[in-house]
C-alpha cells in the first residue's frame, strides 16, 4: 500500500520559513481581498474605507481608544493579518492604528516623542504564526504617526511573567483575576527611552483587561502608560460615554 500522506499544516501551525514564503508570495501575487473576497486585491476600496470610515472612540475604558469596531470586514482583515500572513495589510491596519493612537492622545499628542508599546504575544504563538503580528502594528502605526509629523518609534517592553489560563468564557472580573501579575517590564526597558510618552497598543480590546495589567506593569517599572490604543474594538461609545 502507498504510504499515508501526512495531512496538511493548518495556517496557524506555520513554520517561519512557510510564513517567509507567504509573505513573499503575498508581494508577489495578486490576492483576493481579506475582508470581503473581492478578486486580485488585498484590501478593496470598501474594506479600506470601513477602516477609515468610524472616528477613532473611547473602548470601555476610557483611556483606550479604537479605530473601528470590531466586525466584519474589519474583524477579517485582522485575522489575516495575524493568523494567515497577510503581511501587507500591517500597513492600512497601522495607519488605523496611528489614528487611534492620536484620538487617544489627544492634545497631548504632540507634547512627547511617542513610545507605542505593543502587547506581547506567546512565545509559542509567535513560532506556530511565524511572526509576532501586534509588533508589527506597533512598527507600522510609528511609521504612520512620523508621516503625520509626530516623533514615535516602537519597542517591545513587556513580556510575560507567568502562563494564563485561556481567556475564553471569562468575564470581565475573571479575565482580571487571571491575568493580574501575569506582565512584566523587561530590564533593557529604561534604556534611551527617558523623556517619551508610552502608549499600549494592540490589534483588538474586549474587556480591557490586558490592557489594564499591561499598564500596571508598566507603572510598577516607573514608565506610567496614559492612553491606549487599538485597531479594533467589540464596543466603542463616542466621547463622553464609556459604558
Amino acid at each position: 500500500m502507498p504510504p499515508t500522506p501526512s495531512p496538511a499544516r493548518p495556517p496557524s501551525a506555520r513554520t517561519p520559513f512557510g510564513h517567509a514564503l507567504a509573505g513573499l508570495l503575498d508581494v508577489l501575487l495578486p490576492a483576493d481581498c481579506a475582508g470581503c473576497g473581492a478578486e486580485r486585491t488585498q484590501l478593496c476600496p470598501a474594506c479600506r474605507h470601513a477602516l477609515t470610515a468610524t472616528r477613532p472612540g473611547p473602548t470601555l475604558l476610557p483611556w483606550a481608544h479604537a479605530a473601528a469596531p470590531y466586525a466584519d470586514p474589519v474583524r477579517q482583515l485582522l485575522l489575516a493579518h495575524k493568523e494567515r500572513g497577510a503581511l501587507r495589510l500591517a500597513g492600512p491596519l497601522g495607519e488605523a492604528l496611528g489614528r487611534a493612537v492620536r484620538s487617544a492622545l489627544g492634545a497631548r499628542a504632540g507634547a512627547a516623542p511617542l513610545l507605542l508599546v505593543p502587547m506581547p504575544s506567546a512565545r509559542a504563538a509567535v513560532r506556530a504564526r511565524g511572526h509576532d503580528p501586534t509588533l508589527r502594528l506597533a512598527g507600522a502605526a510609528a511609521r504612520s504617526l512620523r508621516r503625520a509629523g509626530l516623533d514615535a518609534r516602537a519597542a517591545p517592553l513587556l513580556r510575560h511573567a507567568r502562563p494564563v489560563a485561556d481567556q475564553a468564557g471569562l468575564n470581565a472580573a475573571e479575565r482580571r483575576r487571571n491575568l493580574h501579575g501575569a506582565l512584566t517590564v523587561l530590564p533593557r526597558a529604561r534604556r534611551g527611552l527617558a523623556g517619551r510618552q508610552p502608549v499600549l497598543v494592540d490589534d483588538l480590546v474586549t474587556t480591557g483587561a490586558s490592557l489594564a495589567e499591561a499598564a500596571r506593569a508598566l507603572a510598577d517599572a516607573g514608565l506610567p502608560a496614559r492612553a491606549a490604543a487599538t485597531v479594533a474594538a467589540t464596543a466603542v461609545h463616542p466621547p463622553g460615554r464609556y459604558g
